[in-house]
């Protein structure tokens, strides 16, 4: 029996594509939702065994959605993330004559995809009006039952395939290097191959009457020479100023470097609580 895989739905999104590139031996049995946090909520309720959801993109930066579940709301463990290329496409309905660009009256897609298409938007279809929802594939399909109304919606060229658009402008992202991190969770382990590159996610909270506490947090790390690709506060919802410090270390748990740093940390007073220790897959835009 397969396992069941949650993603960001309806089908075509790029969630949906990062779920297909993870490099598992056994494909799994694909099931859409239509936010982040319903597939979070299903990972936790155990519905589905996997879920993949995005976390940061390289434009847009952080997946505020995201990652707020899965501080405040849900206990999953990352088990793998995935960098994707991210291509983004404007699509129309099918129709006899071309629909100029001047004359869309309405643009739609999740938000990360528009604010990574902003500029685009701004110089070829100022007159559109803008409107966000919950994915990239819910806007292609929501043209697509429209085709007598001049919309368009911004998303994979997949939706071309799904649904009957075509991609009236391909590669309308503001910048072309663009990538999407995409982290699995699940609480169930999950056979995986090797990788060059392997990471630890940390929730660092620090003491209240500590000052300098986050100096001698990342020292820890400074002096034992473990490199941080990342290091991001986000709010505790207790009290204004009050911060957890989402810590991204270059190397997978071990039995004495990350463990020393760890202590070293809670030593001074600060709560430590691992989001997970997994392999990093990066997909080339060839590939």
């Amino acid at each position: 029996m397969q396992k069941k895989l949650a993603f960001l739905g309806p089908r075509g999104t790029f969630s949906e594509e990062a779920a297909r590139s993870l490099p598992v031996e056994k494909p799994f049995d694909y099931v859409p939702y239509p936010s982040i946090i319903e597939v979070l909520n299903a990972v936790a309720r155990e519905e589905v065994t996997y879920g993949i959801v995005p976390i940061e993109n390289s434009i847009e930066g952080t997946v505020n959605s995201t990652l707020d579940w899965l501080i405040h709301e849900v206990d999953l463990p990352i088990l793998a993330e995935l960098a994707l290329p991210i291509t983004q496409n404007l699509l129309v309905a099918k129709r006899e004559e071309r629909l100029p660009l001047s004359e869309i009256t309405r643009v739609m897609s999740h938000p990360q995809a528009i604010a990574q298409s902003f500029h685009f938007i701004r110089e070829h279809m100022p007159q559109a009006v803008v409107e966000n929802v919950n994915s990239t594939a819910l806007a292609a399909q929501m043209v697509s039952e429209h085709p007598e109304e001049p919309w368009a919606a911004i998303g994979t060229r997949l939706n071309a395939d799904i649904y009957p658009l075509v991609v009236a402008q391909p590669h309308i992202q503001d910048f072309s290097n663009n990538y999407t991190r995409f982290v699995l969770v699940g609480q169930e382990p999950l056979a995986l191959p090797a990788s060059s590159r392997e990471k630890t996610t940390i929730l660092v909270t620090l003491p209240e009457d500590f000052p300098g506490a986050l100096y001698q947090v990342l020292a820890a790390f400074a002096w034992r020479k473990i490199n941080l690709s990342r290091i991001e506060s986000r709010p505790t919802k207790k009290a204004l100023g009050s911060y957890f410090f989402v810590i991204d270390i270059e190397q997978k748990m071990d039995e004495v470097l990350l463990p020393g740093a760890f202590a070293e940390i809670e030593a001074i007073g600060c709560q430590v609580r691992q989001l997970g220790t997994y392999p990093f897959y990066m997909q080339e835009v060839n590939s």
